[in-house]
C-alpha cells in the first residue's frame, strides 16, 4: 500500500492509498514531519465516490484522489479547519475568497485580478482551499486546486469572502453574515460525522468575527476586478 506524509493547513497527514497517483497529485505538499492524523482508502471508499460522481467513465485513480480529500476534510474541523469551495487570491499578503454556484466565473474573476495587479497577486487555491479559523481566519493552499492546478503552498490571513453573481453592470455591496449564510452553508464541506458537522457550524459562526462579506455582480471585464479590489481592500 503506497504511503506518504503531506502538509494540509499546517497538519501533517499520512495518506495510505491503493494507487500511486494520489501521491503524485499531492507531491508539492510532501513533508517528512510526523503525522497528526492518518487516512486509509479502501475500494469501498472509491465506490462511494463513484456513486456520488454521477454518469461518466471515472477511473479508480481519480476517484481515490477525491476519497482521500474527503477523509482529510472529515477530520479537519477537529483542528478548527474547514474546506470551503471557492477561489482564493492573495494581494500584498492579504487573501480574498470568491465563491458562487458552479460555472459563475470564480476562476475567471481571480484571473482578472492577476491581470490587473500583476506580481502583487498570488493564487492561494483556485477551487478547494482550507480555512483555519481562530482569532483570524487563514486561507491555505492545497493540491486540490481545480482543473487549472492553480495553488501555492502558503498561508495568508483572509480578509473577505465575496459572493459572485453574473451581471451586465458591475456593482458591489457589503452584506451581513445573515445574508451570506445560505451561500456559506452551500459552499462549505459538511462532514458526515455529526460531531464534525456541529464543529463546522460553530466554526462558520466564529469566522464571521474576522471576515467581511460582500456580494459582487460582475461581468468579465477587468473593470470588475478593479471595482472589487478597490472596494474590498479599503
Amino acid at each position: 500500500m503506497p504511503t506518504g506524509l503531506y502538509r494540509f493547513a499546517d497538519r501533517i497527514v499520512e495518506i495510505n492509498s491503493i494507487h500511486d497517483s494520489v501521491h503524485e497529485y499531492c507531491s508539492a505538499y510532501r513533508t517528512d514531519l510526523p503525522a497528526d492524523l492518518s487516512v486509509t482508502v479502501s475500494q469501498d471508499d472509491i465506490e462511494y465516490e463513484r456513486s456520488r460522481a454521477g454518469s461518466g467513465n471515472w477511473s479508480d485513480r481519480y476517484l481515490e484522489e477525491l476519497a482521500v480529500y474527503r477523509k482529510i476534510c472529515e477530520n479537519m474541523p477537529f483542528y478548527d479547519t474547514i474546506l470551503f469551495h471557492g477561489s482564493v487570491i492573495a494581494v500584498d499578503g492579504t487573501a480574498y475568497l470568491f465563491t458562487a454556484a458552479s460555472g459563475t466565473g470564480k476562476s475567471t474573476h481571480t484571473a482578472l485580478w492577476r491581470k490587473l495587479l500583476g506580481d502583487r497577486a498570488v493564487m492561494v487555491n483556485d477551487d478547494k482551499p482550507l480555512l483555519h479559523i481562530g482569532d483570524v481566519t487563514t486561507a491555505y493552499g492545497t493540491p486540490y486546486d481545480g482543473k487549472h492546478r492553480l495553488s501555492t503552498d502558503i498561508s495568508v490571513p483572509l480578509k473577505a469572502i465575496c459572493i459572485l453573481e453574473r451581471s451586465q453592470e458591475n456593482r458591489i455591496e457589503e452584506i451581513s453574515k445573515k445574508d451570506a449564510y445560505p451561500m456559506l452553508m452551500q459552499q462549505v464541506y459538511r462532514p458526515n460525522d455529526v460531531f464534525a458537522l456541529r464543529k463546522t457550524l460553530n466554526l462558520i459562526d466564529k469566522m464571521a468575527g474576522s471576515v467581511r462579506f460582500f456580494k459582487l455582480g460582475c461581468n468579465m471585464d477587468i473593470s470588475a476586478a478593479k471595482l472589487a479590489y478597490e472596494f474590498m481592500s479599503r
